[in-house]
């Protein structure tokens, strides 16, 4: 890696001692600086760009230009006539200033294939610009371009923020959903990316709201991939050590100015997951909840399984099934239609052995070893429409759906527990959103807003256990926990059931009317409610004999819950009606929002056994935005905001939920909302000039009220019932980020860090323990990015995690600290325009109190071949965990227990595929 690092500084000497600065002011005919001026370079002899960059705050600009060259140097300005003149650099820096005239017809001509524009709040990109031809899909670009990087989930973030939708030439594609753009969309139909900051939906709002944390992207297409079928077909086969494998990835694209349409498949085994069941779950096809936005924080728990996320790097096996389809049509200028239909399969299996070395001596150690095969077959639906009257009419409607039929199968072994412990669950749940908004301007200084959102959901989670029991011994591991679950132990094999039903249905609506008092200042003036309904049934019993059917209610006693029950019948319900008002009003560099929301909540639940609860109380919650916007490319933001948690039914359920066969649940009737403060603070610093960006966050949240599950473990083993609370003490939590990147001519480096404080409390049995954690994290890079020599990227990351643990009630103090250490490097390379060869390896380091606990090393390669660029035909040989690594461990330290959890990786895949090009 240092000799990576020290051939990228020869590079670096080499290309800045064969080039000479050209430098200068820009100003207009007053004499004032003129900010963001586009400055090129074009080779008279090339045709080509040679450098480019703006103006900073101060009008200077700086090119890099070869020596011995002539150069026409263009200079454009919105408003001004365009400058071009021309240069002949010999072998000196060159100083020079220009004044710009104005442009009566307010027309302007910059170059098409300048790499980055400018433009108000959107940045452009010229994608040709950043790439070398190794790139195949969205992805590929996205991680060349400044500013811009594709996180551990798929998502892509651009200076930090994560991009809220990706549209193609104006419209959302798969409503915006970023992984399947960035897996999907071919590299070589795309022409510009516009990075949209300061993003709004709705053109009607933007003059009134805050929209800083927004960004969108909008993909422009290359004129020959429109009105025309475009995409790839891929096929492939290959083998690993296990299974013979394969791989079909049809996707295909058609673009019109009325119409569109994309289709989307893949089937493989091979580990490639374009959206994962998580993925699904989360698609949310633009929804928003309104209500964190005015104080309230409501959320839906999902009641399902547990299913695990796959990827290659925690699974062993991993089968993908997709078909997508996405539409969008526009019968006139006033109408906008569109949809999509999906449907997901994904199969995976999953095996871990986690050695368990619990705190309380009372709990006996315990190594288990667990095998676990999964598959979620999930049908997701949207239909959208967008109505615009006028400009001063507009009407969305949206209607999305999913559907799964989702099973998990658990085959275990616990040193404590015994052998052939099974466990299965399955579940079909349904969720179906509607959303309706109607957005009206009366006038220039008046503007209503109405949405209306609507959620229902239906889940159905059901549970079996099965474990070993001998009947004539009562040295068992399970036989403690199951004269607590009152169970009958004469039984050769304990056999534990669970039905489960929960459904929610809830209204969140809310009315927002505008004043504008002038081009600076504007009033919100907000009102509205959240209706929320929910019923949790369940059953928890034993089957004495899975022949005839007979089951047994079993007689609970739980310690320290002398009512448990193994049934739920519980009702809750959920209002929330609110008002507020928020001022808005700009003066010089800053923006000043404060507002407030006034609430009255009421909650109301009933179940079995328990006198029917109900609590009405009022809130005041302050809210303040503050923005200073030192110049366009540079701004800092405060934001101070008060909100109210809510718990949901499955939190306050009070009859026994199996989580697994050694963890059982039980709700909390009498627990409370909780309460945080939160306080952001953020600084962006967009700068074309030195091509440096910055940008930071701190971020404090205080929660007071907090509900925290609180174990009790049967006494002898390792099964354990949980219950919630509200902590007596107030938790906190401070987190700080920062990244700062910069372009040196084709090189680009970048240095980003986060630390994390964060101070909690855990009740364990008749003790209360304070968690205070302190992780620091480091991330420098540094990577080429030439046109056609090869490039290579060098990454590492280094973490730190110190923990420590007091324990209020003895006194005792414990520590632990963990250090991990994350090297990578990738390269890749196009040669002689036909070959393209990509390999990344990867290193991972664990060390906890000084000792190493895991290394983890992966290596991966693609190699390619095309007749040339334009080629319809690819072939490629692909390979992953060359170095054939079986597995990884994850390290825990806590506070109940440390754990170190073995996780099997797939194996060494080899495939060959060929890609055929529309």
């Amino acid at each position: 890696m240092k000799k990576i690092l020290l051939i990228a500084i020869v590079l670096m000497a080499y290309i800045t001692n064969a080039q000479i600065q050209f430098t200068g002011v820009v100003k207009d005919s007053l004499g004032n600086n003129l900010e963001m001026a586009n400055v090129i370079a074009l080779d008279t002899v090339t045709k080509t760009i040679s450098s480019f960059g703006f103006t900073d705050v101060n009008g200077r600009f700086k090119l890099d230009l070869n020596k011995n060259k002539v150069f026409n140097i263009k200079i454009s300005y919105v408003g001004f006539k365009t400058i071009s003149e021309i240069v002949r650099v010999i072998d000196n820096d060159i100083i020079k200033n220009y004044v710009m005239e104005e442009d009566m017809l307010n027309e302007i001509k910059i170059v098409s294939k300048m790499p980055v524009t400018v433009k108000g709040d959107t940045i452009i990109y010229n994608a040709d610009s950043f790439t070398n031809g190794t790139e195949r899909k969205l992805e590929d670009v996205v991680k060349k371009i400044p500013g811009m990087e594709i996180n551990d989930a798929g998502e892509i973030e651009v200076d930090g923020k994560k991009v809220e939708k990706v549209m193609i030439d104006g419209k959302d594609f798969f409503d915006g959903d970023t992984k399947l753009a960035t897996k999907n969309i071919p590299s070589n139909a795309v022409d510009k990316i516009q990075v949209l900051r300061n993003y709004g939906d709705v053109n009607q709002l933007k003059g009134v709201q805050n929209n800083e944390d927004r960004v969108a992207l909008n993909i422009k297409l290359k004129e020959g991939k429109k009105n025309f079928w475009f995409g790839d077909v891929t096929a492939g086969a290959g083998a690993s050590p296990n299974e013979g494998l394969y791989l079909f990835q049809p996707k295909l694209f058609y673009y019109t100015p009325k119409y569109t349409l994309n289709v989307l498949g893949d089937l493989n085994n091979i580990g490639e997951v374009v959206l994962n069941r998580r993925d699904v779950r989360n698609f949310s096809g633009g929804f928003q909840s309104q209500s964190p936005s005015n104080g309230t924080n409501l959320s839906i728990a999902d009641a399902g399984i547990g299913f695990l996320n796959a990827t290659s790097r925690n699974a062993n096996r991993i089968e993908t099934k997709l078909s997508a389809l996405n539409f969008s049509y526009s019968p006139n200028k006033k109408l906008d239609l569109s949809g999509f239909l999906i449907w997901s399969s994904n199969q995976n299996g999953q095996r871990n052995i986690n050695i368990l070395d619990y705190i309380n001596p009372d709990i006996p150690d315990d190594i288990t070893d667990n095998t676990t095969d999964q598959t979620s077959n999930t049908g997701l639906f949207k239909f959208s429409s967008i109505y615009k009257k006028d400009i001063n009419n507009q009407m969305n409607y949206d209607v999305i759906g999913r559907f799964s039929n989702e099973f998990r199968t658990d085959n275990s072994s616990s040193q404590v527990i015994g052998n052939n412990i099974t466990e299965n669950e399955n579940a079909t749940p349904y969720r179906i959103n509607q959303n309706l908004s109607y957005f009206y301007t009366v006038n220039e200084n008046n503007i209503f807003a109405l949405e209306v959102q609507h959620l229902l959901q239906d889940e159905d989670p059901f549970y079996v256990a099965s474990l070993e029991n001998d009947p004539n011994s009562d040295a068992d591991g399970f036989d403690d926990a199951a004269s607590i679950l009152g169970l009958d132990t004469t039984v050769n094999q304990y056999i534990l059931e669970q039905d489960r039903r929960v459904k929610s249905n809830q209204l969140d609506a809310k009315l927002d009317y505008y004043y504008i008092i002038n081009q600076k200042s504007n009033l919100n003036f907000v009102g509205g409610t959240i209706l929320s309904r929910q019923n949790f049934d369940s059953r928890f019993f034993q089957i004495l004999d899975p022949d005839t059917g007979s089951t047994l209610d079993p007689d609970l006693n739980i310690p320290n819950l002398p009512d448990a029950r193994t049934t739920n019948d519980t009702e809750y319900s959920f209002t929330d009606l609110y008002t507020g008002l928020r001022y808005r009003a700009k003066s010089g560099i800053f923006t000043f929002t404060p507002g407030f929301t006034i609430h009255n909540y009421t909650i109301n639940n009933t179940q079995i056994g328990i006198t029917p609860f109900e609590d009405t109380f009022q809130k005041f919650l302050p809210e303040l935005n503050i923005v200073a916007q030192f110049k366009r490319s540079e701004s800092l933001t405060l934001s101070y905001r008060q909100q109210v948690n809510f718990t949901d039914v499955n939190q306050i359920a009070e009859g026994i939920v199996a989580s697994s066969f050694n963890s059982f649940f039980f709700g909390n009737n009498d627990i409370l909302n909780a309460y945080t403060h939160n306080v952001n603070l953020n600084y962006r610093s967009f700068n074309l000039f030195n091509y440096t960006n910055v940008f930071g966050r701190l971020s404090y949240v205080k929660t007071i009220d907090q509900v925290a599950s609180v174990p009790n473990f049967i006494p002898g083993s390792v099964v354990s019932t949980r219950t919630n609370l509200n902590l007596p003490f107030d938790t906190e939590r401070f987190s700080a980020f920062g990244a700062v990147s910069k372009t040196f001519k084709k090189i680009r480096t970048r240095l980003s860090g986060n630390y994390t404080f964060n101070k909690n409390f855990q009740i364990f049995g008749a003790n209360t323990n304070e968690i205070r954690s302190n992780v620091y994290s480091l991330r420098p890079g540094i990577n080429t990015n030439f046109n056609k020599a090869p490039n290579v990227s060098v990454r590492y990351s280094v973490s730190f995690v110190d923990q420590n643990n007091l324990n209020l009630t003895t006194n005792s103090n414990t520590q632990f600290s963990t250090v991990t250490h994350a090297p990578s490097v990738s390269f890749d390379a196009y040669i002689w325009n036909s070959l393209t060869f990509k390999t990344d390896f990867t290193y991972n380091e664990v060390r906890q109190d000084g000792k190493s606990q895991n290394i983890f090393k992966i290596w991966d390669a693609t190699f390619a071949y095309r007749k040339d660029r334009d080629a319809k035909w690819e072939y490629e040989l692909e390979a992953s965990n060359l170095l054939g690594t079986g597995s990884r461990a994850n390290v825990f330290a806590g506070n109940i227990v440390n754990s170190i959890n073995e996780i099997f990786i797939l194996p060494r895949l080899i495939s060959f595929r060929v890609r055929y090009q529309l």
